[in-house]
């Protein structure tokens, strides 16, 4: 493959956006379960779900967004 190929690209933005929601959904997920009183151990389910929730969003942009850039 070449060094720049459509599929790099993608899977460059996809890791990107994946790490950028991990960490923006474990702050907001800490939160969120702090500010709705979650009890408990629930607490790391919910940190969890969101965290991946936004991995999975933001990993998806970013990819879709490095397919359609072009330098």
């Amino acid at each position: 493959m070449a060094k720049d190929s459509c599929l790099s690209r993608i899977t460059t933005g996809v890791a990107y956006g994946g790490a950028a929601g991990v960490a923006f959904g474990a702050a907001y997920g800490t939160y969120d379960a702090f500010r709705c009183r979650i009890p408990g151990l629930m607490k790391i389910r919910h940190v969890g779900q969101v965290t991946l929730g936004f991995a999975a969003t933001c990993g998806f942009f970013m990819g879709v967004g490095s397919l359609i850039r072009r330098n």
